[in-house]
């Protein structure tokens, strides 16, 4: 599997399992879903690079999270969870070691169709094991 693979599958892992953000979002998705009422999590792209050293091969994998939703509030509670799941990213992912985890930027914006959404851009580096 790919570190982008890898990665991906961690991810949706770690958010569908976490009880306080299911209390929070009706549903943690594999892409956007067709048919999803709001507020809920996407986990979108994985761009990978090389991040590899002379003797170990390694992949830096920037992956994309999306928080949507309809509260006028905005995306309060569930934005604090998914920022403190990410570092629980670390560690071990199908054939990968995920060494470090970390929110690079996050963008919030008013949908044309109403309600908000949030992006995440997290950056994980990671080696092979």
């Amino acid at each position: 599997m790919s570190a982008e693979q890898a990665l991906r599958a961690r991810a949706l892992s770690l958010l569908a399992e976490d009880g306080e953000l299911a209390a929070l979002v009706h549903g943690v998705f594999d892409g956007v879903p067709r048919r999803g009422a709001m507020p809920y999590v996407a986990v979108g792209a994985a761009e990978g690079s090389d991040w590899g050293t002379k003797d170990r091969a390694g992949r830096e994998v920037r992956l994309t999270l999306t928080l949507t939703g309809v509260d006028p509030d905005g995306p309060s509670a569930a934005a604090a969870r998914i920022e403190a799941i990410v570092p629980a990213l670390r560690g071990a992912a199908d054939g990968w070691q995920i060494v470090a985890a970390r929110l690079l930027r996050s963008r919030f914006a008013l949908r044309r169709e109403g309600g908000w959404r949030q992006d995440y851009m997290l950056r994980c580096r990671c080696f092979a094991v």
